[in-house]
């Protein structure tokens, strides 16, 4: 859902997620305090299903006339069905700590590999707190896992902080930003910490001059259509994993999840986990 530009907060999620009807003003808001729902656990849930992959034995019918003289209307010996491969108990339960996109959706990357998509916005405080967690997650992520990060489209702002993280991402891969991760970080800083809520052009080509980048460079990259395209993609899948409020995970367009369904950051990352085993095991 897209709004006009009114600069105001809400929380949507029952464990601190920001939603799509929400955006910032120039001025620093105080967070509204949220009640934490902490999920039960769901029980594990065995339910045997027999592969597709495994064909059964086919039994050929005897000849009805031989030498033997055995009988014409000998009884067929039917074929017996192998055994199912065993299921795996897994923890987390579709509907209560993750949701399934029907139908599958489109990645960023190629097939090749699992993808993780963190959809995320600057301005939210609670993708601020999340921010340890899924940086810690993503160095020790598994080598045929691809994570990747989708910036929220919801309104002229939050796009506009879209456009400052494709900008940053391009100037990056160019060689002309020699510290991303360091950027990024110092983004959520400047918003939350140093209450400088980048809301114009010229304030953002003042953060990347902070960290050597040209204003050449900025201004080229900033109206770029690479960055354009990348905007418009960014849109598209935020409206095709449905996506209401940040921040939230998608797991290779086909789970969707977020800290109130799992019930706190460290159990959506064992969610992630599970997810990404689910995926793994096809």
């Amino acid at each position: 859902m897209k709004n006009p530009l009114v600069f105001a907060f809400f929380n949507v999620f029952l464990l601190s997620a920001c939603g799509a009807d929400q955006s910032a003003t120039e001025e620093p808001l105080a967070d509204t305090a949220m009640q934490e729902e902490v999920l039960e656990e769901a029980p594990i849930v065995s339910a045997p299903v027999a592969d597709p992959d495994v064909a059964p034995t086919l039994v050929e019918e005897s000849s009805a006339a031989d030498d033997t003289g055995a009988a014409e209307d000998a009884p067929l010996m039917l074929a017996k069905a192998e055994s199912a491969a065993p299921v795996t108990n897994w923890k987390f339960k579709e509907g209560q700590h993750f949701h399934r996109l029907v139908p599958t959706q489109p990645t960023v990357g190629g097939a090749d590999k699992v993808e993780v998509a963190e959809i995320f916005w600057y301005g939210c405080a609670h993708c601020n707190d999340f921010e340890p967690f899924i940086n810690g997650w993503s160095e020790k992520k598994p080598a045929d896992v691809r994570f990747v990060r989708i910036p929220a489209m919801w309104n002229p702002l939050v796009k506009l902080h879209g456009q400052l993280f494709y900008t940053e991402e391009v100037l990056a891969k160019n060689g002309k930003l020699a510290n991303p991760e360091g950027f990024h970080a110092a983004v959520f800083n400047e918003y939350h910490q140093r209450n400088n809520r980048l809301t114009s052009e010229d304030s953002i080509g003042e953060l990347f001059a902070r960290f050597g980048v040209g204003e050449e460079d900025f201004k080229n990259t900033w109206g770029s259509f690479e960055v354009a395209q990348k905007m418009r993609v960014a849109e598209d899948l935020g409206r095709r994993y449905g996506i209401t409020g940040v921040p939230a995970v998608v797991v290779n367009g086909k789970y969707r999840s977020g800290g109130s369904e799992a019930g706190s950051y460290p159990k959506l990352l064992e969610v992630i986990d599970e997810l990404v085993a689910r995926e793994a095991a096809r």
